[in-house]
This record gives structure tokens, sequence and C-alpha cells, in this order.
């Protein structure tokens, strides 16, 4: 749609605000006109009025009524603009007048009740004239009337002055008519100059900088735009075009950092395809190994030192045997063989067997279990084999005893539904230079570690779906959090 244009919708808006503006400029103008045309008609209707009272004042002082007659009708046959000049009774008898066919009839209802409501002036509709300027003013009986009409009444008559507004009407349209179309003039000049403005100015630039944005997007980072003009639009300009070279050198650094780890990622696959396979055929000689060394072990007496010796060596090889499981099972892991689980009670489980530990006896367990938690879909094994190396993680980081806290709950995230595993300790806590790289294979702070076990970990709850992270502290020990998803489809006996 049209209305969705910037410029568009500030032409309207620049338009609207400028037709207020000027039409109110013009209404008040033409107002002001009318007004001044209006008193000019008053002036002159009074200036006609008091020339006809001293024109007629001699004739009425010393009677000459006929007079009186004859000087109306020159006053009303001499200007145009006079629609009528008399005098009539306060009772509303038309006495003298300059059209002589009005004298003994009544006057006109409109100039009458000027005279009943004791206003002087007033604009009305006639049948012959139109539009008037009706101007009264009452003659009294001055002690020179009195030979005539006695001493009695204080108003002899009233002189009634209709002065035609037909030409100041007139002039009233033609200004009207000529403020409308100077108004529609100047708003058409500044729509076609603020049209102009806008679509040299705003739109064209715009457009130019959409398609240029719109090559940038579609992956051409080769486009660049000169800034020509110092306002905002050029100030515009050059942000594009800087912010496009930060962009093609951020294409070719992250083009440059893919190749790089991808030539490290074919070197890691063949470390672990190599590593697999050496892990692989150690693994068979370590088993003879430790076979052979448990039956000579059993050919000496429990006082023999040699025996002692003999069981170092089958510890050592045990180790071996764990780090080469490790290694195979980093390398080529084991499919999941899922089920629906309750995690409460796997949680238990290694939690009682991974207490019989030797660095155990100092612990304090806290479980905090949530009741009646769902079943999750898992393979109960693997997920074990990952509570089982983050309880071992926390004893260990305990040395000097501490508490151990396991707790699970039920997190609603909306959409989904997890079941959430949290395994705290009081440890020392892992310090933040290397706490975002625990999760990377082969690193490790133990001693006899192989950097392998929490990697397996993250790989394990990844398959099935599930996210695991770590908050600590210094001082104040370390916490594992897993989430893993509760189906939709569950099992009849969990609800």
């Amino acid at each position: 749609m049209i209305i969705k244009s910037l410029t568009t919708r500030v032409i309207v808006i620049l338009v609207g605000l400028l037709s207020v503006g000027i039409g109110t400029f013009t209404y008040l103008n033409l107002k002001r006109e009318k007004s001044q045309l209006i008193a000019a008609a008053r002036e002159n209707t009074h200036l006609l009025l008091n020339t006809v009272e001293r024109s007629i004042f001699k004739s009425m002082s010393i009677g000459d009524t006929q007079d009186v007659q004859t000087i109306l009708e020159m006053v009303g046959q001499s200007h145009s603009k006079i629609a009528r000049v008399r005098i009539f009774h306060p009772q509303g008898m038309v006495l003298k007048s300059s059209r002589p066919e009005e004298v003994g009839l009544p006057i006109p209802d409109a100039d009458y009740q000027l005279f009943i409501n004791n206003r002087i002036e007033g604009i009305f509709q006639t049948s012959d004239h139109g539009e008037v300027f009706g101007m009264i003013k009452p003659i009294y009986n001055d002690e020179s009337c009195h030979i005539c009409h006695g001493p009695n009444r204080r108003i002899i008559g009233i002189l009634d002055v209709n002065y035609s507004l037909a030409e100041t009407n007139r002039r009233i349209v033609e200004a009207t008519r000529l403020f409308v179309v100077s108004t529609i003039a100047i708003m058409l000049f500044i729509v076609m100059a603020i049209s102009l403005v806008m679509f040299r100015c705003v739109r064209q630039p715009l457009n130019c900088i959409i398609e240029n944005m719109a090559r940038v997007e579609q992956g051409d980072l080769s486009v660049r735009m000169q800034a020509e003009r110092p306002d905002e639009i050029g100030r515009l300009v050059e942000s594009f075009d800087s912010m496009v070279d930060k962009l093609d050198r951020a294409k070719q650094e992250l083009e440059q950092y893919h190749f790089q780890q991808m030539e490290r990622a074919d070197r890691l696959a063949s470390v672990g395809e190599m590593a697999a396979g050496i892990a692989h055929e150690i693994k068979n000689p370590l088993a003879g190994i430790a076979a052979a060394m448990s039956i000579i072990r059993q050919d000496f007496l429990d006082e023999d030192p040699r025996k002692e010796i003999i069981s170092e060596v089958v510890e050592q090889v045990s180790r071996l045997d764990k780090t080469v499981n490790d290694l195979l099972f980093f390398g080529k892991p084991t499919l999941p063989e899922p089920t629906f689980a309750d995690l409460n009670e796997i949680l238990q489980k290694t939690l009682l067997f991974a207490l019989q530990h030797r660095g155990g006896k100092n612990i304090e367990r806290r479980l905090e279990l949530a009741a009646e938690l769902p079943l999750v879909f898992v393979d109960p094994k693997q997920v074990q084999q990952v509570f089982l190396n983050l309880i071992l993680n926390a004893i260990q980081a305990m040395k000097e005893g501490g508490v151990l806290t396991v707790g699970s709950e039920l997190v609603d995230a909306g959409e989904v539904c997890w079941v959430r595993t949290r395994i705290a300790d009081t440890g020392p806590g892992i310090p933040d230079q290397i706490i975002s790289k625990i999760f990377t294979p082969f690193f490790t702070t133990k001693a006899q570690g192989t950097g392998l076990g929490l990697a397996i970990c993250q790989k394990l709850i990844t398959q099935h779906g599930g996210t695991i992270s770590v908050a600590s502290s210094t001082g104040e020990g370390t916490v594992f959090t897993i989430d893993l998803p509760v189906p939709d489809d569950m099992p009849a006996e969990s609800v």
C-alpha cells in the first residue's frame, strides 16, 4: 500500500498540518475582512443618518412636512446604496419615506423590532433589496416642535435608514474567492515543493540504500556507496559502508577460522580414529596381563611383599583399562537403549553405590527429590553413568568433608516439560578461568584423569535430548544441572 511509504506519510502529515494552518489563517482573514466591510457599512449608514437628520431638521422645525418628504425622496434617489429612508410613528406607521407608496403603511417588522428592543442598528433581509443594514434614530420633541406636536409626547418619530449590503456582500464574496484560490494555489505549490524535496532528497537515497542492503543480504559484500551529502542521509551512507566493511572483514576472518577449524577437525578425527584403534589393540593385552597377574597373586602368601607389588600392578592395569574404555566410548559411543525410567530411583541407587567410595565417609548426604515425577525416556545405564561421574567428582572435590546435595524437580517451560536434576557440593569450586573448558575433551586438572569424564557426560545427555550446565563460585561449591525432556506419550502406569 502507498500509505506504507515513509515519504508519503511525511507528505500527508505536512500537507495536513499546512492545510489546518493556512485554512485557519484564511478563515481569520476572511472574518476580519467581513468585519471591516460591515464596519464601513455601519459608518456610511451612520453618516447618512446624520446627514438626513440635519437636512430635515429645519423643515421639521417650521412644520413644513412636504419639504421633509421631498428631501427624503431626493436622498433616496441620490444614493444608490440607500435602499430607503423613512420616518415612522412610534406606533409603527410610516409617516414619511423616500418611497411615497410606503406612506401610511405599517413599518416592516424588522425595522420596528429595532425600536421595540431599544436597538439602534441591525442586519436583516428585505424583499426588494436583499440584505440591508438598518439604523434608526429617535426624533425627540424639542421646544421648536411643541408648536405642531404639543409638549406631551417625548418621541414624535423615528428616522430609519436602510443601507443596502449588496456591494458589501459582493466584495466579501470576491475576497472569499480570492483567499480560497490563493490558499489552493499556495497549497498546491507547497505540496509540489515538499514532494519534490522528499522524493529527491529522501526517497531516492533511501531506495538506493534499500537496494544495496538487499544485495548485502544476498551475500554480496562488495557493495559500496559514496556519501556525497553532509546531512543525515550522508551519515547513514557512511555507516552503511562501514558496516559492510566490517561484515566483509568478519566474513573473511570467519572463513579463515572455519578453514582452520575444519583442518583441526580433520586432524582430530584422524587422531580419534588412531586412538580408538590403539585403545582397541591395547585392551586385549591388558586383559591378559590383568588375568595373569591375578593368577600369579594367588600363588603368594598374604605376608609375602611381592603380593602387594602384584596388587599394585593389577590396580594400575585396571586404571589403564578404564582409560582405554573411555577412549573407545568417546571415539565411538554406544547407542542408547531408551526406556521409561524413574530418575529418582536411578539417583538413589547411584548415590548409595557412590557413597561406598573411600572418600564418601566424611560426606553429609542430602536428598531433595520431588515426589511423583513423571517418567523420562532414557537409557538408565547411560544416565546412571552420568550421575555416578558427577557424584564421584563432587566427593573428590570435598576431600575434607562437606555436604552433597542431590535434588530433582519438574520444570514447566511452556511447550516442553523438563525433569531437572541438581548435584551440588560444598567444595572449593571451579575457578572462572577454567569453568568454560571443563566439557572440553582431554581437559583435566587431575593428576591421573583423562579429561573425558565430563565430555562423555555431555555427549550422553545431548543424545537424550537434554542439557547439562554448571554453576560455580570459588569457595562456595559447584552445582551441575541436568535437564531431561518429559515425553508427550507417557505410559499408562505413569499417569
